[in-house]
């Protein structure tokens, strides 16, 4: 970077610095994650105050420093003024924001990443005020966000083939506790009659691909040296809602309103799963996930 450069970025992280300044962390197209001071950003009537705001997206000049880089001007381009409108959409905001930080890189372009993060910020902040269940349709425009996410880091979990098995595995909707498995270290879903071979017959001498049963077990599998952990269980309803996670864009709301889509209490299930797999592959917590549960449990409760 020259010592004075351009960049178009949007704001994810703000803390104060000093006694009037803010400390901007900023995902721009250009550079990634960058650090910035925004000078007198707290002063009751400054130019910098409402561009300092969090998923404000501003045209920046910026000025290099030795430790820290200074904002000398700012052009806001866009915000989402509606996410402020409702509680859980703000939370689901903060919550991709903590997603993007551990994904974002520094020094280098992050184009995709900042326009996958602006789109579905735009998405949440159109979800009707006046739906069936808001609280679940913007769970589920979140967990789309972060699986997209996961999966612009090369590391979303796999749904439509078993993790052991490398065998397709599609919903049984004719047997009511029909259950698939998730497991974090294998990398998504696992078919539990597979593992429960695995278990039971353990690695032994079995060559690599060798049949098992009724199962064939994969390479990745039997270099492992544990058999991996299951961390939850997916009912057909959860893993067809799973696998639709992949696609560009989740139905509309308004056209699904009444079918139950968006009413599926299963996207509490599905959103956690996602959240500790999440975590697990990061190696760090979501903090705004716990004023979300916090605010789903109050809304529970409430009705």
């Amino acid at each position: 970077m020259s010592r004075t450069y351009k960049a178009t970025g949007i704001n994810l992280k703000s803390m104060p610095l000093g006694e009037t300044d803010r400390l901007l962390t900023i995902l721009t197209r250009e550079f990634g994650l960058i650090q910035a001071v925004a000078p007198g950003a707290r002063k009751h009537h400054s130019k910098l105050g409402g561009r300092s705001e969090l998923f404000v997206v501003n045209e920046l000049l910026i000025a290099s420093g030795r430790s820290l880089d200074k904002i000398t001007q700012a052009e806001t381009v866009q915000t989402y003024p509606k996410l402020g409108d409702n509680l859980l959409k703000l939370t689901a905001s903060q919550y991709l924001a903590e997603l993007i930080l551990c994904h974002a890189l520094s020094e280098q372009p992050q184009e995709e990443l900042f326009c996958l993060l602006t789109e579905h910020l735009r998405r949440i902040e159109q979800i009707p005020k006046l739906t069936v269940n808001r609280s679940l349709v913007v769970l589920a425009y979140l967990t789309h966000a972060v699986f997209h996410t996961l999966a612009l880091a090369g590391i979303a979990p796999q749904l439509r083939l078993c993790c052991l098995t490398q065998q397709p595995l599609t919903p049984d909707w004719q047997t009511p506790e029909w259950r698939v498995g998730f497991s974090n270290a294998a990398g998504g879903v696992v078919n539990l009659l597979a593992l429960a071979q695995l278990r039971t017959e353990g690695r032994g001498t079995n060559k690599v691909g060798e049949q098992r049963g009724n199962y064939r077990i994969s390479k990745t599998v039997i270099q492992q040296k544990e058999i991996p952990k299951l961390d939850a269980q997916l009912s057909a309803t959860e893993l067809s809602l799973f696998q639709q996670l992949a696609n560009p864009e989740l139905p509309l709301v308004a056209e699904n309103a009444g079918d139950g889509f968006f009413q599926q209490p299963n996207w509490l299930s599905i959103e956690k799963v996602l959240r500790q797999y999440s975590q697990y592959h990061f190696g760090r917590l979501i903090r705004s996930a716990v004023l979300m549960d916090t605010y789903l449990t109050s809304l529970s409760t409430s009705s």
